[in-house]
């Protein structure tokens, strides 16, 4: 979100403090859109919604006369009050303090409604992908200038002065232009030439050329050609985001909501800020399938949990689709932390040395019933997880019970780093 403020700056006004304002305005903006989603549900963000700000502390600030002192100055023109007269104090500005009981309606709060773009602007202003080390991903499409010829019209700083003295050159050759040369061996002669018939031919005839040469300008306007350029659409660095989730049969459908509550989430956040993200959504049991967007959010399935057949799945589309030398490859998993006993082993293996060298960043979450106490629980997904994460890798864990936790953990995940922290908490 950007707030432009257009004013010009007045007399006693500091441009200092009105750009402090402007950017208390705006943290008080995100902050009442991070309140106001803690009660509304995941769908509910496409329709924005209406927004409340306290009014304490959004007064653009400037300097005024403070109370007391001793002022002795009478103003030119004054006719009410003479030297040594008491001048009553002026009545209280509107908003200058809060209305006391009994002195008429008072507002706690200023309300406004964001639509659909302004809420999401707002709500994803802070977040990126994080640690794009290979290259630079932009959230909107690059056009470079490149040469496409010449033009009769355009910018002084484009005048081709090469094409254009060439075209000059053709133009006087095709014209038969007088050349300088001739007329000043003409000039020389008439002042050598002692004949004085002679001379009035070629006086005559030195005047028919500089008259010529008057005709045809050395440049002429119809010369002049401008370098042209077109802008031609650069290729952007290119992004996939994977998204994992567990549908075997011992997610509960809370689990199953919740997990579909941040992919939901997660498939806003990429649509809306990257416009060359690629999507890959694989749901698994004790197989995996790469599924499309409806099957993924709202297709049944149930089954045992193999989650190696999930990080299988995906090693062999990004060797099939996705060259690591090219892409900056993401991944997110969501699951409630189970797995085959048998499975641990292999698990580890292919995110430790086939999944996590090829990944930017590999988030995931676990989720859990409403009652349980994340805190204490730990399942065998966890904990093979965190001890692949002590060894340094891009890899962030975070847990989560209730629909109220789901905002908190994405921006979590997701929000801007420095440069140097290239291993999320």
């Amino acid at each position: 979100m950007h707030i432009v403020d257009r004013r010009l700056n007045p007399r006693g006004k500091s441009l200092e403090n009105r750009q402090r304002f402007l950017r208390r305005a705006k943290s008080a903006v995100q902050q009442a859109v991070k309140r106001s989603l803690q009660s509304r549900n995941i769908r509910d963000v496409l329709d924005g919604g209406e927004i409340t700000l306290p009014i304490d502390g959004l007064t653009e600030p400037g300097f005024r006369r403070g109370e007391g002192g001793i002022s002795d100055q009478i103003l030119p023109g004054n006719r009410a009050f003479v030297e040594g007269d008491i001048i009553p104090r002026p009545p209280g500005r509107s908003g200058g303090r809060p209305k006391e009981a009994g002195e008429g309606d008072g507002e706690d709060g200023f309300r406004f409604v964001l639509t659909r773009e302004e809420f999401l602007d707002v709500f994803l202003d802070d977040l990126e992908l994080p640690d794009l080390a290979k290259r630079r991903l932009t959230e909107t499409e690059e056009e470079s200038p490149v040469r496409a010829g010449y033009s009769v019209s355009g910018s002084p700083s484009n005048i081709a002065v090469g094409r254009t003295t060439r075209m000059a050159m053709m133009r006087r050759i095709a014209l038969r232009r007088p050349r300088i040369q001739e007329m000043e061996e003409l000039r020389r002669e008439i002042g050598e030439c002692e004949d004085d018939e002679k001379r009035r031919d070629l006086e005559a005839k030195l005047n028919a050329l500089t008259e010529k040469s008057r005709r045809i300008p050395y440049i002429d306007p119809l010369d002049v050609r401008y370098r042209r350029f077109e802008s031609e659409p650069k290729p952007v660095a290119k992004a996939v985001m994977f998204c994992l989730m567990d549908v075997s049969g011992s997610m509960s459908e809370h689990m199953k909501d919740l997990a579909k509550r941040f992919y939901l989430l997660l498939y806003l956040f990429l649509s809306q800020r990257y416009k060359k993200v690629e999507i890959v959504f694989i749901r698994h049991t004790d197989k995996a399938e790469e599924v499309d967007e409806e099957t993924f959010f709202y297709g049944p399935a149930t089954g045992g949990t193999l989650v190696s057949s999930a990080l299988a799945a995906m090693r062999a589309i990004v060797a099939a689709r996705f060259d690591p030398a090219e892409w900056n490859i993401y991944a997110a998993q969501a699951s409630d932390g189970d797995n085959s006993y048998s499975d641990g082993t292999t698990t580890g293996q292919l995110l430790r040395h086939e999944i996590l060298p090829l990944c930017q960043y590999f988030a995931y979450i676990e989720v859990g019933e409403e009652d349980n106490d994340s805190s204490v629980s730990r399942s065998p997904l966890w904990t093979l997880y965190e001890g692949i994460r002590a060894e340094q890798v891009p890899l962030s864990m975070r847990k989560v019970c209730r629909r109220n936790e789901i905002f908190p953990v994405f921006h979590d995940l997701f929000q801007k780093r420095d440069a140097q922290s290239k291993v999320a908490p």
